[in-house]
């Protein structure tokens, strides 16, 4: 294929925006925001696991409160009345010391019924203040997660835009190439790493990096300025 020298060049140059792009791209897909994000993602359903089983747990106490309530009520009420009997002084001595035997196990009675109620209301007291620091924790995280998102759409919106500035600028160089050069630089480069064209210096292909042999190099060096030369070690067009 002849080729001018000039078209090579400019290929060189096709060959810098489109590395450019690529390392844009790795750039966004790397970028440190995207672990940081999946982070607060986990955190998120982490604390959100945590505060349903946080007000599970209070649910649960408030309830105890309520039955602890209701279970010393009526206690309450029946140690109420016999210590109102034994106050009137209207039994006999028998009855008289039932009621008192009666009132003592039901003091007991109440005291450990208010025993059970004080610990199912210092119960709900801590899960109330659990659920209220798993609340704050949760808004800190989804706080945190919605700036992680927002500086990642910036961040990756900037690359995208930066990216874009340089496909328009290749677009505008590719329009001086050679047709068929162009095509050929792209099929080497889509199975060639990325890298379809290098310079060719000294006796070194800065595409794969190895020296040629020195009947390639008098070849390279015969051949006329506008012929194509590819490297007989990656195959990648070279420009002398």
């Amino acid at each position: 294929m002849k080729v001018q020298p000039t078209d090579l060049e400019r290929l060189l140059t096709i060959q810098e925006y489109d590395s450019a792009v690529v390392a844009l791209k790795h750039q966004a897909a790397v970028a440190p925001i995207h672990a940081r994000i999946k982070a607060l993602a986990q955190d998120r359903t982490t604390v959100g696991d945590r505060l349903i089983a946080a007000r599970t747990t209070l649910s649960d106490a408030e309830q105890a409160v309520v039955r602890a309530e209701a279970d010393v009520e009526p206690v309450r009420q029946r140690l109420a009345r016999n210590q109102a009997r034994v106050d009137a002084g209207e039994m006999d001595a028998k009855a008289l010391a039932t009621a008192v035997d009666e009132i003592a196990h039901l003091k007991t009675r109440v005291s450990d019924l208010e025993d059970a109620e004080l610990a199912a209301i210092d119960a709900v007291d801590l899960a109330t203040a659990t659920v209220a620091a798993l609340t704050g924790e949760a808004a800190t995280v989804e706080t945190d997660l919605t700036q992680a998102l927002a500086t990642r759409d910036a961040d990756m919106a900037e690359l995208v835009d930066q990216a874009l500035q340089i496909e328009l600028k290749r677009a505008d160089l590719a329009r001086d190439i050679a047709p068929d050069l162009l095509g050929l630089y792209d099929k080497i480069r889509a199975r060639a790493g990325g890298i379809g064209v290098a310079r060719f210096e000294g006796r070194r292909c800065l595409g794969c990096a190895l020296e040629a042999t020195v009947v390639d190099f008098n070849r390279y060096s015969a051949a006329p300025a506008d012929e194509l030369i590819r490297c007989a070690e990656c195959d990648r067009i070279l420009v002398r």
